[in-house]
């Protein structure tokens, strides 16, 4: 696939549902009386969007990974405040699940790209190759290894 704008790439297209479903999660009643979490939350997720959207439009390889280590950062974010949430009985195990899974496929499709880009990207609008999701039946404890493994590899690659 080649991406001629940054809509075509699937990390931000995956970042969109999760702003979506936010979105939908902090109009809740429970969620409601904390609007300082609420907005918190909703800027974190747009900002993912954001940052893929910024970088793909730099049209240099570094900036582009830039943005994209930026996008994972603020993903990081909105899981540590699906946490808090969770917590206050904002939200239910099953949107807290939910929320969480489809973040850590956003992190998992953007840490992906950085990868590719790094290794073998030429160009911002490089073939990207196919990079998995995270199993469905991963539990938190897992996706939190996951991410640790991920955010070790990537520090490997930029210490090269």
């Amino acid at each position: 696939m080649l991406f001629k704008k940054f809509e075509d790439i699937k990390g931000w297209q995956e970042a969109r549902e999760l702003t979506r479903y936010i979105y939908m999660l902090t109009k809740k009643v429970s969620f409601l009386k904390d609007f300082g979490l609420a907005g918190q939350i909703q800027r974190a997720s747009v900002s993912i969007m954001a940052n893929i959207a910024e970088g793909f439009d730099r049209r240099s390889k570094k900036d582009f990974v830039k943005f994209l280590n930026m996008a994972s950062s603020s993903a990081s974010e909105v899981q540590s405040h699906l946490y808090v949430a969770l917590d206050q009985d904002y939200i239910s195990e099953e949107e807290f699940k939910r929320a969480y899974d489809q973040t850590q496929r956003v992190k998992n499709l953007i840490n992906g790209l950085i990868i590719y880009l790094i290794e073998k990207g030429n160009s911002a609008t490089a073939t990207l190759r196919r990079i998995p999701a995270a199993p469905q039946h991963c539990n938190t404890a897992t996706l939190l290894r996951e991410l640790k493994s991920e955010r070790t590899a990537n520090q490997e690659l930029f210490r090269r």
